[in-house]
């Protein structure tokens, strides 16, 4: 059935670019993110991935679960390395070393490789304008290394460094913008996806991959190790996040904000909170907060969204 209001990819490539036999674990909806997108990035394509999950899960020596050219790169460092690969490509085509073709650079990381860690290397890529692809895959804390906080990890989430408390409730800060922050480098095409909306995800994924200059895609990924939650149910998680307002899907193209999935009206917070360990520990003043603080954040991309409209 067709989903209210989002755009739909109706060619579905049948090519798989991630192989069997890695090691996610189950329910994981960040390998799915990514098998989904390759899809569509297609057969030249070369991956230049940060530590994290999915650089640990597929690449047990010496076997890979890629069937694309795949580097692995430093915690900090996938935006400098995608620059250098997309840099060397034009390059060696420009003095004839290699034939002239349209291949793609697509960087990838988790949330902490992205918003934390790799943060500056990212925004100097941006800034110089280079032709390639940066996946955010956000799993909202370091799952890889046991579940520590990132910038990336929503208020009151629980996490092996963020415990909740007599004095703390877990984790302090709300979650950093990174889609908006991309966006404010001026780069031609930001846009956030889920999983859990496959058809959104490829049309996204296509713009991203025509784009002539740096786009940046930031996907939702839910973890049912992380978020504590059973093995079945990250779709419907990703799914609840999206129509809670909690990770709206929207894209900003050339600096026009729109949004490619409205799911008003807003289902409340608390579904999306009530199931998942991470939270329990919250009372209902605290849901509460966080509900004032997610209808503030959607009446303002929707502001965003009219004024670019205009």
């Amino acid at each position: 059935m067709r989903q209210k209001g989002i755009q739909l990819y109706t060619d579905h490539p049948e090519e798989e670019f991630v192989a069997p036999g890695h090691r996610s674990c189950q329910g994981c909806a960040e390998i799915l993110a990514l098998r989904l997108a390759l899809k569509i990035f297609g057969r030249d394509t070369i991956l230049v991935m940060a530590t994290g999950c999915m650089e640990i899960v597929s690449s047990p020596l010496p076997f890979t679960s890629w069937r694309l050219p795949w580097i692995h790169v430093a915690f900090e460092n996938a935006g400098a390395v995608a620059s250098g690969v997309e840099s060397a490509i034009r390059i060696l085509m420009d003095k004839g070393r290699i034939p002239r073709k349209d291949i793609h650079v697509v960087a990838i990381a988790g949330d902490g490789g992205t918003s934390d860690i790799g943060f500056q290397s990212l925004s100097g890529a941006l800034e110089r304008g280079h032709k390639f692809t940066y996946i955010c895959l956000d799993n909202e804390a370091y799952m890889n290394t046991g579940i520590q906080r990132s910038s990336s990890t929503p208020f009151g989430a629980m996490t092996t460094t963020s415990p909740p408390g007599k004095r703390s409730i877990g984790q302090s800060t709300w979650k950093k913008d990174m889609p908006k922050i991309v966006a404010g480098h001026n780069v031609p095409y930001v846009a956030t996806a889920c999983p859990s909306y496959p058809f959104d995800l490829f049309s996204k994924v296509k713009k991203a991959r025509m784009t002539d200059g740096p786009s940046y895609l930031h996907i939702l990924s839910v973890c049912p190790t992380g978020w504590r939650i059973p093995t079945d149910l990250a779709i419907e998680y990703g799914r609840l996040a999206v129509r809670t307002g909690v990770f709206p899907l929207y894209e900003v193209e050339n600096g026009k904000y729109k949004i490619t999935y409205s799911p008003e009206p807003l289902k409340p917070v608390s579904e999306y909170i009530k199931g998942q360990g991470r939270f329990r520990h919250l009372k209902d003043e605290d849901i509460e907060k966080i509900q004032e603080r997610i209808t503030a954040d959607w009446e303002n991309l929707k502001a965003l969204a009219s004024i670019s409209n205009r």
